[in-house]
């Protein structure tokens, strides 16, 4: 197997294992400083008229994009260039920093843990860590479904979606990805500031995200035969309710999630102080409780074990055949 797919293999289960710890600087940290000064600088030279933030937006996306993947892929060139073993190991740290199974665990039972201890107010604010939406005024109910929501979405986003790219391209595709989500993230909203500045930005992570949304959706389904969950039920909601989303990707894994557990999620929510009306997602066949969290975390994790085999099977098929 080529030397990207044991790096991918190994910087996974290092995910799992360790996470993200805060003493540890991360990458996208350094692409989220990229993205914000770079953005600053463009607002500023181009006019301020739809036309001007719209190339500016532009130019921010090449020039992210291009840093973000240039930049890696010089790395790992020159670290091949020193030993084998050196390079297996860059690979390996960066395809580890490119997941955040562990991390997105981690985060969302931290609102599992608020909740049980009967701090709606803490809970409140560690579900602000993970969701863009305002947060100061949601009830038990509305914390538990912003927390499943997220874990639901970020499972495509923050881990089959990497996945993909790395097993197409190893980690040099990976932040390719990455730097476009990442950007999507910081300017991809519909407000006065970022309305024409954000939107190749956000256009792009669509183009990009439409695959694995797909993919993961129908990962989690498969999941839902090793557990308990209604499977039957998540495809059914799936089939209904995925766009119901302004998003053509966000809504794919919500449905599934939505419909193996049995509850209803999304609906109007607050952004910025402003109220956005939302569909809804799934049938509320019984009310969401804090266990839902532990329980979408079950599927996020299963779901991203199938997703690895998955490529890592086709790709050591299509190596194996190609080299034979």
């Amino acid at each position: 197997m080529e030397l990207s797919m044991m790096a991918l293999a190994l910087g996974f289960l290092i995910d799992l294992l360790i996470g993200d710890p805060h003493w540890m600087y991360h990458p996208v940290r350094l692409i989220g400083a990229l993205i914000a000064k770079t953005e600053k600088k463009l607002s500023e030279w181009f006019p301020k008229t739809d036309v001007g933030q719209l190339s500016a937006g532009i130019l921010l996306v090449i020039v992210v994009v291009l840093v973000s993947t240039f930049v890696p892929w010089l790395l790992l060139f020159l670290s091949g260039k020193i030993s084998i073993y050196f390079e297996f190991f860059l690979m390996t740290v960066m395809s580890y920093q490119l997941l955040a199974t562990k991390s997105l665990k981690t985060e969302s039972m931290k609102v599992y843990n608020e909740l049980e201890q009967g701090d709606i107010k803490g809970a409140r604010y560690a579900v602000s860590m993970i969701v863009g939406r305002d947060t100061e005024n949601l009830t038990e109910e509305e914390v538990t479904k912003a927390a499943v929501e997220t874990i639901a979405e970020n499972t495509s986003d923050g881990i089959i979606a990497p996945l993909l790219f790395m097993a197409i391209g190893g980690p040099v595709a990976g932040f390719f990805y990455k730097s476009i989500n990442t950007m999507d993230s910081m300017v991809g909203y519909k407000n006065e500031r970022y309305l024409y500045l954000g939107r190749a930005a956000a256009k792009l992570d669509d183009i990009v995200n439409y695959i694995p949304a797909r993919l993961s959706a129908y990962f989690m389904i498969v999941a839902t035969e090793f557990t308990s969950f209604d499977g039957k039920e998540a495809y059914r909601i799936y089939k209904r309710d995925r766009y119901n989303h302004t998003s053509p990707n966000s809504a794919h894994t919500e449905a599934v999630m939505a419909g193996a557990l049995g509850v209803q999620l999304a609906g109007d929510a607050y952004y910025f102080g402003k109220l956005h009306k939302k569909p809804k997602i799934g049938d509320s066949r019984r009310a969401i409780e804090p266990a839902d969290i532990k329980n979408a975390n079950q599927l996020l994790y299963l779901t991203a074990s199938i997703a690895l085999v998955c490529f890592l099977s086709i790709k050591f098929i299509l190596f194996r055949n190609f080299i034979l």
